[in-house]
């Protein structure tokens, strides 16, 4: 619980809490993508590979750049805790901190998922979403978040001291990685990376601040469906969590798998290439 300020308000309190918000990052020239030609090509699709990540645990594929990628809830409300690669250099991969301030805190269909410094590029643009209905809820709450790292053992510990839980996403992930990268445990861990929450229902509380998470509305048959900028590794997380809507790091909730299904178009959108790494030089003024 938080504790109560200790310090008395000054007389223009008021004053300095009305002053109106500034966005960080306009996005007015940001480069935005062309969402008709990707659906345009979306009716089209041929099928390449399909792959079932378990119920509490992780498994990794890979999408070749223009094709398309969908996670497909199955059984039942499951939430997903996705990574991504660069499939040549694992040393980029998905910077959920900076998805974030140029999205918002929930991504959505239109939104580019980008990758960490020195690359900082769209490394996949969500095409298909069939939970945007969703929106914000009474409460704050939306749906596939960058906002929640990932449920980890080092922090189970820390509010369980003596648990030594091992189907936390953090180590589902670390386990599924090191199968496809051929990396040891320790070596794979520290590649592993704050994640896109896919499905799962979050916000912040309005008083405390404090990340929430609630009962997923996702259903079988719903997808979140993206298109791959670069060569991608997908890492993805059937969190211990199921739909979320009690706890996670457990293994009492009722949990399902995922499905990761990759699609070859039969052409590329109109005008598509691949996005370079980002222009900087690289100098920072030395």
């Amino acid at each position: 619980m938080k504790q109560h300020s200790i310090t008395a308000a000054p007389a223009d309190a008021e004053a300095r809490k009305s002053v109106a918000p500034v966005v960080c990052y306009p996005t007015d020239t940001l480069p935005r993508p062309n969402l008709a030609a990707y659906r345009e090509i979306r009716s089209d699709l041929e099928l390449t590979a399909r792959v079932v990540v378990p119920p509490r645990e992780a498994e990794c594929w890979t999408v070749p750049a223009g094709h398309f990628c969908r996670i497909l809830s199955f059984e039942g409300p499951q939430v997903g805790d996705l990574n991504l690669f660069n499939a040549h250099d694992f040393n980029e991969r998905l910077y959920t901190g900076k998805t974030r301030a140029l999205n918002g805190t929930h991504v959505g269909l239109g939104d580019q998922l980008f990758s960490n410094l020195p690359f900082l590029r769209p490394m996949a643009t969500i095409t298909h979403d069939t939970l945007d209905w969703y929106g914000f809820d009474k409460f704050g709450g939306g749906v596939h978040d960058v906002i929640g790292t990932r449920c980890d053992p080092y922090t189970n510990n820390l509010l369980h001291e003596g648990s030594q839980y091992h189907h936390c996403c953090h180590s589902n992930l670390t386990r599924a990685f090191a199968r496809h990268s051929g990396k040891s445990p320790r070596e794979a861990e520290a590649y592993i990376h704050d994640v896109l929450n896919v499905f799962m229902c979050t916000g912040f509380t309005r008083d405390t601040g404090q990340y929430f998470m609630k009962a997923s509305p996702v259903r079988p048959g719903d997808f979140l469906e993206f298109f791959a900028e670069i060569d991608l590794v997908g890492c993805m997380s059937a969190c211990p969590g199921g739909d979320c809507s009690t706890e996670h790091s457990s293994d009492r909730a009722r949990c399902y798998p995922l499905v990761v299904e990759v699609y070859r178009p039969m052409r590329l959108p109109v005008g598509w290439t691949m996005p370079p790494r980002n222009g900087y030089d690289g100098s920072h003024g030395l």
